[in-house]
């Protein structure tokens, strides 16, 4: 199912903003500070009122069950009040499902081990790193098996292989042959990562639209300038690009 937005105003955070988000995509989210990333996410995912639809559904009108199975969250700053272990705050993901022990037991496992956290299951989250309480964070939400995972900067905390074993796993996600598919939406600060790995780009500039489609044309070397004031050039392949300022 779709993930539409139809004219979505908030004021003083988002202007006229109107979208439609396809499974099987992986769609990354960019702009300056301030551009109303965050507030686009979670508007998408349900947790602000907008005009949000999930296929021919408003959000506002789904149970909250229904849209927790449908719809994964991983926020910018998550801070888990208890010392759970990773295993535990893992099986969190799981609570929308009304599954067998064995089926949640599978689930949790095979989250932990796409993030390479299988290692920490029995640490407590607040003895983590920032780095790998990010890693089981995330593997809370694949745990739910979502048809739509909403991260907003997940690779901000990450060293330079995680980063790089974690975008080759979204980019696995969106294109994985099955029914539904899954969509994919990141909030992402490094163009590079958006110019080689999305599908689609998403360019917010003070709250407004600025670009919508594929990275080459939505990361353009002239709206890069016009949007974040840079005078920027891309350099290598494609697929491997790098951005010299």
């Amino acid at each position: 199912m779709t993930l539409t937005a139809r004219n979505l105003t908030i004021s003083g955070r988002l202007t006229d903003i109107s979208i439609t988000l396809r499974p099987g995509e992986l769609t990354a989210i960019c702009g300056p500070n301030g551009a109303g990333k965050t507030t686009l996410l979670r508007v998408l995912a349900g947790l602000e009122a907008g005009p949000v639809n999930l296929g021919e559904t408003p959000l506002a009108a789904l149970a909250s069950r229904s849209r927790a199975q449908a719809i994964g969250y991983l926020p910018q700053h998550a801070h888990p009040a208890w010392n759970l272990t990773a295993s535990a705050l893992v099986r969190l993901g799981r609570l929308p499902h009304r599954t067998s022990r064995a089926e949640d037991d599978a689930a949790v496992h095979a989250a932990l081990a796409a993030l390479d956290c299988v290692h920490l299951a029995g640490r407590g989250i607040h003895t983590l790193s920032g780095g790998e309480r990010a890693r089981v964070l995330l593997a809370r939400v694949l745990a739910g098996g979502p048809q739509w995972i909403l991260a907003d900067e997940p690779l901000a905390s990450l060293d330079l292989a995680h980063a790089a074993a974690l975008l080759a796993h979204f980019r696995k996600l969106a294109d994985q042959d099955t029914s539904p598919k899954t969509g994919v939406v990141l909030v992402v600060h490094s163009l590079a990562h958006a110019m080689n790995h999305a599908d689609r780009v998403i360019v917010l500039d003070r709250g407004r639209l600025a670009a919508d489609g594929p990275p080459q044309s939505a990361l353009s070397e002239e709206l890069i300038e016009h949007v974040w004031r840079v005078n920027a050039r891309w350099t290598g392949p494609v697929g491997a690009r790098a951005l010299s300022l």
